[in-house]
C-alpha cells in the first residue's frame, strides 16, 4: 500500500471526500504549515514535508496536488492551543508547539482515519493569518504522527473505497430517507430547505454527502468515514436517517445547523 508523509491538521470535525472545508488560520504552527504549502506550490514540489524525518520511505499519491494536508478528527484534545483567538504569540513556547493541546503522544489524541484536503485557495491576510478553502479528496489511515517540526506531520496510507454489495439500491433508499429527513428538518425550523442542486446518484458520493449533511455528532460521523465500504456506510446512514427523522417528528423544535454547509473552523 502506498504511503505518504503529509502535514496534519486536527479539527473538532470530520471531513469527507468531496466536501468543502473553509479554515481561518491564526495559530503559528498552522501558519507555518500554510507557508510551506505555498512554497511547495511555487516550486512545483508536491513531495513530502520538508520536516519529515524519513522522506525516503514515503511516496506521493499524486503529482497534481501540491497543497495537500490531512484533516483528522480529534478524539481527545483541544483544536486550538490555550491562547486568545488571533493572538498565537501570547502563549509560552511549549504551548505554541506543534502538539499543543494533544498530550505527550499526539497520535493517541486523534482518530486513526482522516481525509486528505487539497487547498484550492490559501490567502494571507495583512496580520499574517490565512484564509483557506480546501476540499476533501481521499480517505487515509494514519500510521504515525511526528511532532519534531513546526507543525505535526503524519505518515498515512490511502484507503480505497470499495462499493460493497447492493450499493446502488442502498443509495436510492438513502436518498429517499434523506429527502424525508430534510423535509422534517425544514419543518422543524419553519422554513424551506434545499440543497441548491440535484442530489447525486453515484453511491459513494451519496454516502459522503449524506454523512456530511446529516446533523450527527463527531463519533457518528467518524464511524461513517471509516466504514469498510460504501454499502456499509449507506446501511448505517439509512438507520441514522430514520432514527433522526423520528426524533424530529416528535421534537419539532429541535435545533439544527445548515445542511451541506460547514462553518469556518477557528483553527
Amino acid at each position: 500500500m502506498t504511503t505518504a508523509r503529509l502535514p496534519l491538521f486536527p479539527l473538532n470535525s470530520v471531513l469527507f471526500p468531496g466536501l468543502v472545508l473553509p479554515l481561518n488560520i491564526f495559530e503559528e504552527r498552522y501558519r507555518a504549515m500554510m507557508r510551506d504549502l505555498l512554497k511547495g506550490a511555487e516550486s512545483g514540489d508536491s513531495g513530502d514535508s520538508a520536516h519529515s524525518p524519513d522522506q525516503s520511505s514515503s511516496t506521493d499519491f499524486s503529482e497534481d496536488e501540491p497543497r495537500r494536508f490531512v484533516v483528522v478528527a480529534i478524539r481527545d484534545g483541544r483544536e486550538v492551543a490555550t491562547t486568545a483567538p488571533g493572538m498565537p504569540d501570547s502563549t509560552t513556547m511549549a504551548e505554541r508547539g506543534p502538539a499543543a493541546g494533544f498530550g505527550p503522544d499526539p497520535v493517541q489524541a486523534f482518530h486513526r482515519v482522516g481525509c486528505i484536503a487539497d487547498a484550492a485557495t490559501i490567502r494571507e491576510r495583512e496580520d499574517g493569518s490565512y484564509e483557506v478553502l480546501a476540499t476533501g479528496t481521499t480517505r487515509v489511515k494514519i500510521l504515525s504522527v511526528d511532532a519534531s517540526g513546526p507543525y505535526l506531520t503524519a505518515e498515512v496510507e490511502e484507503l480505497p473505497e470499495e462499493p460493497g454489495d447492493d450499493a446502488g439500491a442502498l443509495a436510492e433508499g438513502v436518498l429517499r430517507a434523506f429527502r424525508s429527513y430534510q423535509k422534517r428538518l425544514a419543518g422543524a425550523r419553519e422554513r424551506s430547505l434545499t440543497t441548491g442542486a440535484e442530489l447525486p446518484d453515484e453511491p459513494s458520493v451519496v454516502s459522503y454527502l449524506v454523512a456530511a449533511a446529516t446533523v450527527l455528532d463527531i463519533p457518528a460521523k467518524q464511524r461513517l468515514l471509516q466504514a469498510p465500504d460504501t454499502a456499509t456506510r449507506l446501511r448505517e446512514e439509512l438507520k441514522l436517517l430514520r432514527a433522526e427523522t423520528a426524533v424530529i417528528r416528535h421534537l419539532p423544535s429541535l435545533p439544527a445547523v445548515e445542511l451541506t454547509r460547514t462553518p469556518t473552523s477557528p483553527n
